[in-house]
Formats: structure tokens, C-alpha cells, sequence
């Protein structure tokens, strides 16, 4: 008797975990957008412009540097990514393994993005999401960047500059007509100015993203150390 409940209860407990656990992914389900990672389905793109200057102290912090963008020429505001996105959410690696990116686009891209492992990261995580072939892909990146006008003072950053987001914010508002507030978005690290992320829609106009623009920095000032060589 004793073992018959003891198997009893037993099988209690597994089917309770079982149901538990399926009930997790099935929320974990609901969370996902219902197009998960499917190649050309998603809402928008974020255009990531990373400042490189804060990057190459972070890089050089950790012990590694990114010889190409780190050394040499000096970077201001770098491409890291074009990621397609959903309102909630957003697709990654959409194909495993992705397909092989040519060299000759790499070596194409470095006047944006001066680092080829940067590159090869961005295809095989976003740009396998965009549903675009590579070079379309990349051509697509390059017009959008070509869309935004960086404003002239951090063109030329010759000492670390002090700033709010807000600052920044309004800077590339207004040295882009018809950017609005919903539209861009600031990160940071522990103290310095990280990226500006502008959310533009497929065919690269404008648009508000309130996900994008909730994760924003949300320090009174940040630091933007100066372009290498300044």
C-alpha cells in the first residue's frame, strides 16, 4: 500500500512539473512575436550608430581591441547595425547556419563599419532577418546611414564633451528635418554616450518606436571621450 501511494504521488509530481513547464513556454510563446524569426517579417528597422570612441575605451577596459577601428584611422559615429524589429520584440539568427557572406561585400563595408567581425556578426544576427539577400542587405544599410546627417559638432570631437541625451537628442533633430523625439534614442554605459538608435520604417522614412525609446539612457549626462587622434 505504501509503495502504491508513494508511485502514486510520484507520478502526481511529474505531471504537475510537466504541466508547469508547459505552461511556461507557453507563456513564454505569448511573449514572442507570433512571426518569431521569420526572414522579411518584422515592423521596422533600428539604425544603431555607435560612438566609437566610447567603445574603443570599453574595448581597450576589457582587454581587447578591434584593430581596424580602434587604431589608426580616427572614428566618430560608426554603423553597428541595421536590426529589423517588431513593436514588441525582436527577430535574431532567422537562419541556422545563415548563408556565407561574401568577402568582397566585407571589404566593401569598412568605410561604415570598421571592423569585419562586426560585420559578419550583423549578418549572420540581423541581416538574415531582413529577408534581403547579403548585398541587399548591406546596400540597404549603407542608404540608410546615407539618410542621416550627423550633427557638425560631433563631426570633429577633438576633447571629451559633456552631454544630456536630451542634448544629443536634439542635435540630430535638428540637423535632420523631420526626426522627432519618437523616433531616436540614446544609450549609454556607465558614463559615457553609447549609441544613437533611429528607428526608421522598410523603406528607411521616420517613425515613432516606444519599445526603442524606453530603453533609452536615462542619465542626466553622459561623456562623449574625443575621436583618437583629436
Amino acid at each position: 500500500m505504501f509503495h502504491s501511494r508513494l508511485h502514486s504521488f510520484s507520478r502526481l509530481m511529474i505531471s504537475l512539473t510537466l504541466a508547469a513547464g508547459l505552461a511556461a513556454l507557453a507563456d513564454g510563446a505569448k511573449a514572442q512575436d507570433k512571426r518569431q524569426n521569420t526572414p522579411g517579417e518584422f515592423d521596422f528597422y533600428v539604425l544603431s550608430l555607435s560612438w566609437s570612441p566610447s567603445f574603443c575605451e570599453e574595448a581597450a577596459e576589457r582587454g581587447g581591441r578591434s584593430q581596424t577601428q580602434c587604431s589608426g584611422r580616427p572614428y566618430a559615429f560608426v554603423v553597428h547595425g541595421l536590426w529589423p524589429q517588431y513593436e514588441s520584440g525582436f527577430p535574431e539568427y532567422c537562419q541556422r547556419p545563415s548563408p556565407r557572406l561574401n568577402r568582397s561585400i566585407v571589404s566593401s563595408m569598412l568605410d561604415l563599419m570598421p571592423a569585419p567581425g562586426l560585420i559578419f556578426n550583423e549578418w549572420d544576427k540581423h541581416g538574415t532577418c531582413s529577408g534581403l539577400a547579403d548585398r541587399s542587405y548591406f546596400e540597404t544599410i549603407r542608404k540608410a546611414r546615407a539618410a542621416i546627417k550627423i550633427p557638425a559638432e560631433y563631426l570633429d570631437l577633438s576633447q571629451a564633451k559633456t552631454v544630456a541625451p536630451a542634448e544629443v537628442e536634439e542635435a540630430f533633430i535638428k540637423a535632420n528635418p523631420g526626426l522627432s523625439n519618437a523616433a531616436v534614442s540614446i544609450t549609454c554605459n556607465r558614463t559615457q554616450l553609447s549609441e544613437v538608435r533611429i528607428c526608421l520604417s522598410k523603406d528607411l522614412q521616420f517613425r515613432a518606436c516606444e519599445e526603442i525609446d524606453r530603453r533609452a539612457c536615462r542619465r542626466d549626462q553622459v561623456t562623449m571621450p574625443p575621436i583618437r587622434g583629436g
